[in-house]
């Protein structure tokens, strides 16, 4: 360790408690950046600089630094993530006067920098201060009682460097990178220097135990004296709201020289209020050391929670828990930096509340204190993890040692929040698991507090099917027996929603949290661009908009970016159902409930980086089936005929604050707001957690002659719990007749019927056509980071089109398009000229090319259709494809169709018949 414990235990008390015997070093300070590393102090000590600047702040804010000379492109630069206005990486120098109070002599004098990147030294009047700090996620500290006289001004000099100083990722790491949370240089948070006793608390860490009623209260004592000093321990609680005083606990104590530990175990009784979502209460520890006629006080806030892992449960005060989460990534576009304050972290929190969020997880970082404080009041329970992202654990023994020693920073200065509920040690991480493992075993007897996983999953072989020996649970995104999240799922097997993971998962013997599940790209909000008015610039968005300007496409922008947000929040809402529907799976996290800027832009979220809606979904709609209470249905499929009967399974999962009884059921069945049939079931009680075998019922489709699509909805009575589905209904009627209509696989043979004058349905077999492979899924994650994918975003239409006039549709990708889109291939259609696409397909927005599957256009004196989806291949037992071909029909054989001139059609040639497509594999990307 490069600090003493005895100095460890000081640096705690400042980190949690408030005083009147404290300067606030806030406001203008002076800089000078040393990019050559030179020491400034050491040549000009004590000295002030020319450069005011503002601290708390980053250089970044101050417009320091290389100014960005990039212009927006749709280059790899550009398009990686938001732009630095202005970049430093280096050494830099911050100096101030400082003025001590007289008052203060006999006192320890501590300065505290609340969060750096990441290295710092101190001097006072040019003199090097004894210590050396370099967490990232934790206050750093120095003594300075040696070096300043009371009563006395002192030139007091930081050295702050932000260079990388040991191997914890390639620069994806969100504690360090700069993706999301730039490379800042700067001071934030807290500064100040704080007079303290000589004699007294320096730490407190409180171990609630619910079973017994107690809390064990780990008090640390610095005695600075040379003598043995008598002294009257007190502990007191009570709640935070000003509510219940427990008593006082009183000890006489003799404090030796040096460091020392006392403990207490507090009897709580009974009539507290336990810690989680539904009550989140607060206590607050005071500990009190009255000596030498002074008295040090530390003020701590806890929550009296039991958290286990029952077999592959997650319980909380011995009922299940199931995580409804996403990833916090340090993403804040406008300072680059984290909130320091708790009003920046009631925007993060009360937008995952919104939509029905209760758990974080921090992607290899750990937030600043204001996020815990904000966890804890709102109920929100968090995953930390040490600031790694590395696949070769072990290569760097520095690294090795930095994390230990990061652990240790984070215990003392965040292990007593509630809210901090689970650690992992980073995420993905390879390497030596040993190191790991040991790591682990270390953590968790340490400090009991927190369930612990050796890593949010990974891709070292050998481990990452199932859970590490020692792991309390198991954030994965596949087992040993196959995929739990969609990725692998929804573009492979056709749409059925009476499926979940419990095969998956049924060896593991812990809990469960799926890893990351979505990633489904959303094409830009260009809308965002005037919101950027910090440090970053989005070059990204405005690439994307200067290149659809050039082509003309900007207008389409708005409708890209609902289709493909329609579409992601379909596929989020199918991802949580199917966690929820398995037992063995204790939660989920997102990725992501907001966009993620960087890592190529990976536009992922149904909210905004800003945490903002793009009017996608609302947070209401959202809580439908993320919330603590989730009525849930299983079908078969999504398509129907009208000889079939639709058949649904009824479930619920109660992770709410009570067991429910007495409850009934209702379900619904509807078109265009229409009721077909509807019904209910008494159910006598609803347990905590999933709830199977409530119901089946079942609704004879025969009475649906025209094409449909249904809702069908399923509610708790009396309650705002409610959730619903959309199901197709087609009728099982013959095609209707060809007419005048020609149909023909055949590129020629479509060419001569369109010389001659005649209306032709031209259907290529997409399995030998070039273009982009067929697929239902969006991007996934980032078409320039994962550049290996067919890179397309879903349908946008217009469902009014007469062409869909027996096709019921949304302007976007329903389930109902699976079939359709999986056996096809889309057409890039830059260089058609004329005739007008029916269904286009939303391109990824670094190629945003004019891409369709369908489309019309009148070819010399002759109709035609092009249509990409196999109309063809087993028409009678694919009901979507007999529909969309009978659509078509009724279409090309109405007055209504007439289309605009194809000028081109008969420059296609090549397109078609000349190659042999395969279907990617799902882990193709990587």
């Amino acid at each position: 360790m490069r600090n003493t414990f005895l100095l460890a235990m000081i640096f705690v008390l400042v980190a949690c408690t408030p005083s009147t015997d404290k300067i606030d070093l806030s406001g203008i300070w002076t800089v000078r950046l040393d990019s050559a590393d030179v020491g400034i102090v050491e040549n000009w000590p004590g000295q002030l600089w020319d450069t005011p600047m503002q601290l708390p702040g980053t250089t970044d804010d101050a417009g320091l630094g290389v100014r960005s000379a990039l212009e927006p492109e749709l280059t790899k630069p550009q398009l990686l993530h938001l732009t630095r206005q202005n970049s430093y990486v280096g050494p830099a120098w911050y100096a101030r006067e400082i003025s001590i109070p007289a008052t203060w002599e006999n006192k320890d004098l501590i300065l505290k920098l609340e969060r750096v990147l990441w290295d710092t030294r101190v001097w006072v009047d040019g003199v090097l201060v004894e210590g050396h700090e370099e967490s990232l996620t934790a206050p750093h500290f120095y003594d300075l009682t040696r070096y300043v006289e009371p009563g006395e001004k002192h030139v007091l000099s930081i050295r702050v460097d932000n260079r990388k100083r040991h191997d914890i990722s390639n620069d994806l790491a969100h504690a360090y990178t700069d993706h999301t949370q730039i490379k800042w240089n700067g001071l934030l948070g807290e500064l100040s220097i704080e007079a303290v006793e000589k004699v007294r608390i320096a730490g407190l860490q409180l171990f609630s135990d619910v079973e017994n009623k107690t809390v064990k209260a780990v008090i640390s004592l610095v005695n600075n004296t040379t003598a043995v000093r008598e002294s009257k321990l007190k502990l007191v609680v009570a709640q935070k709201n000003g509510g219940k005083k427990y008593p006082v606990y009183t000890q006489q104590l003799s404090v030796k020289p040096g460091e020392s530990v006392a403990e207490v175990v507090y009897e709580m009784g009974s009539g507290f209020v336990l810690w989680n979502e539904f009550t989140p209460e607060l206590y607050k520890a005071t500990a009190a050391l009255e000596a030498d006629k002074s008295t040090s006080e530390v003020s701590e806030d806890f929550g009296m929670r039991s958290l286990k892992s029952d077999g592959n449960r997650l319980m909380l005060n011995g009922n299940p828990l199931f995580l409804r989460g996403t990833l916090e990534c340090c993403i804040f576009p406008l300072t680059g930096t984290p909130p320091m304050d708790k009003e920046g972290w009631y925007k993060v929190f009360r937008a995952a509340k919104d939509y029905g969020l209760n758990h974080l997880r921090f992607h290899s970082w750990c937030p600043p204190e204001a996020a815990f404080q904000v966890a804890d009041e709102m109920g929100f329970y968090l995953q930390v993890e040490l600031p790694v992202w590395v696949l070769t654990i072990g290569k760097d023994a520095g690294a090795v040692r930095f994390m230990k020693e990061e652990a240790e920073r984070i215990i003392r200065n965040y292990g007593n929040h509630p809210s901090f509920c689970l650690w992992s040690l980073g995420n993905e991480l390879q390497g030596d698991f040993t190191i790991l493992s040991d790591m682990l075993d270390n953590l968790k007897a340490e400090d009991p507090r927190h369930l612990y996983t050796t890593t949010s999953f990974t891709f070292e072989k050998g481990h990452g099917a199932l859970p590490e020996p020692n792991d309390d649970f198991f954030v994965t995104q596949w087992t040993n027996r196959g995929w739990i999240r969609g990725q692998g799922v929804f573009n492979k097997k056709s749409p059925a929603f009476d499926k979940d993971y419990s095969n998956q998962v049924k060896d593991a013997s812990v809990p469960i949290i799926t890893h990351e599940i979505g990633q489904y790209s959303v094409y830009p909000d260009l809308t965002e661009i005037p919101k950027y008015t910090g440090v970053l610039k989005p070059l990204n968005f405005m690439a994307v908009k200067n290149d659809l300007e050039k082509k003309g496409l900007l207008d389409k922008a708005p409708s890209y970016l609902e289709a493909s947000g329609k579409l992601a929040a379909i596929l989020y809402k199918e991802e949580i159902e199917r966690a929820l529907k398995t037992k063995g799976i204790s939660g989920f996290q997102l990725l992501d409930l907001h966009d993620f800027p960087g890592q190529g832009t990976a536009l992922v979220g149904l909210l905004n980086a800003f945490w903002e809606s793009k009017g996608i979904i609302s947070g209401e709609e959202f809580r439908e089936f993320c919330s603590p209470v989730v009525p849930l249905l299983r079908f078969p499929k999504a398509v129907y005929t009208n000889g079939e009967a639709f058949t649904g399974e009824m479930e619920l999962c109660n992770y709410g604050p009570d067991v429910l009884t007495g409850k009934t059921l209702k379900w619904k069945v509807t078109e265009g707001g229409k009721v077909i049939k509807e019904g209910a079931a008494d159910v006598v009680k609803l347990q905590y957690g999933y709830n199977g075998g409530l119901g089946t019922f079942s609704v004879s489709l025969k009475e649906i002659q025209t094409a449909a699509k249904l809702e069908v909805s399923l509610s708790v009575d009396g309650t705002n719990y409610t959730n619903k589905w959309n199901i197709w209904v087609y009728p099982e009627a013959a095609l209707p007749g060809w007419g005048i209509v020609k149909y023909t696989r055949d590129y020629e043979e479509a060419l001569a019927r369109l010389q001659k004058g005649e209306t032709v349905l031209f259907n290529p077999d997409w399995k030998t056509m070039k273009g982009i492979e067929g697929k239902f899924v969006p991007v996934f994650w980032s078409p320039v980071h994962f550049p290996k994918q067919a890179g397309t975003m879903g349908i946008v239409c217009n469902p009014e089109h007469k062409a869909f006039s027996a096709f019921p549709t949304d302007m976007h990708t329903d389930w109902q398009w699976w079939d359709l889109l999986i056996n096809s291939t889309t057409m890039i259609v830059d260089s058609l000229q004329g005739g007008s696409p029916i269904v286009e397909v939303v391109d990824n927005f670094t190629n945003n090319r004019r891409l369709a599957s369908l489309l019309e256009g009148k070819v010399g004196e002759g109709k035609l259709v092009l249509v990409t989806f196999d109309l063809a291949t087993e028409i009678e037992q694919r009901p979507v494809a007999k529909q969309m071909l009978g659509s078509l029909l009724s279409y090309m054989n109405s007055p209504e169709f007439n289309p605009a001139v194809m000028e081109n059609f008969e420059e296609m040639g090549e397109t078609f018949g000349t190659v042999v497509n395969k279907k990617e594999s799902e882990k193709s990307i990587y």
